[in-house]
């Protein structure tokens, strides 16, 4: 399990978040994109204009912040959010 100042500090270094993580559709964390990942668990963490901001369930949940099992919200469906986004869904090559 990761400590508090571990936490915290990675809290302090992480890079601004991707349109894709502002859309939902990427892990703010990791940056699994959940769209090439759609069996990955994906808890609401935060909110941000309005928009959920979601994270792996475990580990990447805790760090953005929430317990691990996120918010008692649900995300929205992926579709959804893709469409809100405005991009196509990654295909598999």
């Amino acid at each position: 399990m990761y400590s508090q100042d571990s936490i915290s500090g990675h809290r302090r270094g992480r890079r601004e978040p991707t349109p894709e993580m502002l859309a939902g559709l990427a892990c703010l964390i990791c940056g699994t994109d959940y769209r090439s990942a759609p069996d990955a668990e994906a808890v609401v963490v935060a909110h941000r204009d309005d928009k959920q901001l979601l994270a792996c369930r475990g580990t990447c949940a805790r760090m953005a912040g929430a317990s691990v099992d996120g918010l008692a919200e649900t995300p929205l469906p992926l579709a959804e959010r893709v469409r809100a986004h405005g991009s196509p869904p990654a295909q598999d090559a």
